[in-house]
């Protein structure tokens, strides 16, 4: 059992955690949620006794094995496997004494000990950490200096799973691994034998790898039972209950404020007031539920709809050298309308094919035909180090708008979901997310008909995952996403094509079916005519057909909603300048007859605001119901 209590603590003089208290039972597997900058890794380097805390205490059981993620990827000579093997201390210092040892009984000891901690089986549980995290067999024997440093990320991860801790603390995990990794990983957390914490905006590893939720939010801890969905509903019910007992609460202040209003000044009541203002201070108040805003995403629609197909390749191939193609028999089309998630294990080329279809390597063989006029924006994780680090977000924007005046640049960045405190900020000063916000902001600068996104999430919480997902599906272009996020593909898109074997195909099964294919081999006989997209499996891709039709025929309606969206903006701010104007004493004085008729100006603009939020309000209802159909 982990026990926080009374916990309280400060980072550079700020104070993220109050008097906070949380009790977790052995065995738990827990999310720990909350908006970025909460204190999340801040709670994490407490539990772990790097970080002093200002009050209060953490519990946890006598001798329990901590362990974690290292902040530094190996990047030594030694073997993959020799890594993990190395991260049962254990192990690795019985084996070296029964090297050197010479008493029976101490080797016995040894010998005994080694078979309790499964030791002779430890390389080939090793082995299957690795395979999981995308390593095979000629790779777990290769040096850890010859990985990137993502690739090296998952040996560390991989070491700390092979050390089996009894209290397991990982922080955004996902975020080095693809997909399949993913998959992989959520099986894992779901058999660990032991206690987890898990810091992750991921919505499906949440729903699927954990039993309880931790919220840190205003300073505080909240232990929910259940998924991150259940999380949601519970709170949502608890802040509904919270805004009831305000209003009854500020209801019964105001009736006893009333009555000492009235009696205070009356002898005979004098004594009656007096008791009241005593309740009134022993009623204390009820505190209002405050939403954060999120900033939202918005993708400029294509000024000019291009004619399907926008791209089609015909026996394609592409690589790096030429001779040696990454991808070949690449034989696909693209329509204007396509939402399409490349599946498939990092290093099978999916980065490749995004960058070949953006225009940034060239086929070595076979026909490509790409629409004219085509444009093409392109996202990818590495670019955030194409910011120049000492501009702002309105200096980046202003490179591309040189001619325009400053508001219309800064309108331009606004759109980019950044906050007005945050245009003029450096970009090596903005949080990873506000940097991935910039750098798509900028990706979609010129309208482009094709958006490639490749890993948008890894920065982004799970509000702002959601304020993605609504702007992708609002957006009236093509959409080619890579992400390990399985939330945003199932939201987003109507097509699968699997990445394997040196090719790109269409896959007809759906993430679940995927998923098995991962953890749990194939769930039927009909895998591969999901992979080669044969006619077996029409009733899918009839059913993609039918989300990507209702998609165009709902656009005139998301169009008529955002148009009144902007009347309602410019009817508030008519009725602003009207309301300053009547404030004005001097205005009826000098002028009665303008006076009278800038009241009925108002009067005219609430009404026709009235009518065009209720109009909203109806068409919202009808497009959400028609999404969801």
């Amino acid at each position: 059992m982990i026990q926080i209590s009374g916990l309280s603590a400060r980072i550079a003089g700020r104070l993220l955690i109050d008097n906070a208290s949380v009790t977790l039972p052995a065995g738990t597997k827990a999310g720990l949620v909350g908006r970025n900058g909460a204190g999340k890794s801040t709670l994490f380097r407490i539990i772990t006794g790097e970080l002093a805390v200002e009050a209060g205490s953490v519990s946890l059981p006598k001798n329990a094995r901590i362990g974690q993620v290292a902040q530094e990827a190996p990047g030594t000579e030694e073997p993959l496997i020799e890594i993990v093997l190395k991260a049962d201390k254990e192990r690795t210092a019985l084996i070296a004494e029964a090297e050197t040892a010479i008493d029976p009984h101490r080797i016995a000891e040894i010998q005994t000990r080694l078979t309790d901690i499964g030791a002779h089986s430890a390389e080939a549980r090793a082995a299957s950490i690795l395979a999981g995290l995308g390593f095979d067999h000629e790779a777990q024997r290769r040096p850890a200096s010859s990985f990137s440093g993502g690739w090296r990320m998952r040996v560390a991860l991989a070491a700390v799973l092979f050390s089996e801790p009894d209290l397991l603390l990982l922080d955004e995990p996902t975020n080095y691994l693809d997909l399949e990794g993913t998959l992989w990983l959520e099986d894992y957390i779901r058999r660990y034998p032991h206690t987890v914490i898990i810091i992750s905006h991921d919505r499906d590893l949440l729903n699927t790898a954990v039993n309880a939720i931790v919220h840190l939010d205003k300073k505080k801890l909240t232990f929910y039972r259940g998924s991150y969905d259940q999380f949601e509903r519970q709170k949502a019910e608890a802040d509904e209950l919270q805004m009831k007992a305000k209003a009854k609460n500020e209801a019964a202040r105001k009736h006893l404020q009333s009555f000492i209003d009235r009696f205070k000044a009356k002898a005979s009541k004098a004594r009656q007031a007096q008791s009241r203002i005593k309740a009134l201070e022993r009623m204390g108040t009820v505190a209002a539920v405050i939403e954060d805003h999120v900033q939202g995403f918005t993708f400029p629609d294509p000024e000019k709809q291009v004619a399907s197909p926008i791209v089609a390749i015909q026996g394609g191939s592409v690589g790096y050298e030429p001779g040696k193609p990454i991808l070949k028999r690449l034989n696909l089309r693209i329509d204007a309308d396509d939402r399409i998630a490349l599946l498939g294990s990092n290093g099978n080329g999916k980065s490749t094919f995004a960058k070949f279809i953006a225009g940034r390597l060239r086929a070595e063989t076979g026909e490509v035909r790409i629409a004219p006029g085509l444009k093409v924006g392109f996202f990818a994780q590495h670019q955030l180090d194409d910011l120049v680090p000492t501009q702002s977000a309105v200096e980046h924007v202003r490179r591309r708008m040189p001619e325009a005046p400053e508001a219309k640049v800064r309108s331009r960045v606004a759109q980019m979901g950044l906050a007005t405190e945050k245009m003029d900020t450096a970009a090596k000063d903005l949080s990873g997310g506000e940097k991935a916000r910039l750098l798509m902001g900028l990706a979609a600068f010129e309208a482009p008909s094709l958006l490639i996104l490749d890993e948008p999430t890894n920065h982004l919480d799970i509000d702002s995952r959601n304020a993605l997902i609504a702007a992708l599906n609002d957006f009236s272009g093509a959409v080619i996403l890579i992400s390990h996020d399985r939330h945003l593909i199932e939201a987003t898109a109507d097509r699968l094509w699997l990445v394997r074997d040196g090719t790109v195909a269409n896959y007809d099964g759906d993430l679940e079916d995927y998923r098995g294919l991962i953890v749990g081999g194939p769930k039927s006989k009909d895998d591969k005519a999901r992979v080669n997209g044969s006619d077996e499996a029409l009733s899918k891709a009839d059913q993609r057909k039918v989300n990507a039709d209702r998609r165009a025929s709902l656009a005139p309606l998301r169009k008529k909603i955002n148009e009144i969206e902007s009347l309602t903006g410019k009817l508030e701010k008519v009725i602003q300048a009207l309301d300053a104007e009547l404030a004005d004493p001097a205005l009826y004085e000098k002028a009665p007859a303008k006076a009278a008729q800038r009241a009925k100006e108002r009067a005219d603009a609430v009404e026709k605001l009235a009518a065009a939020e209720e109009q909203w309000l109806e068409l919202s209802a009808e497009y959400e119901e028609a999404m969801a159909g």
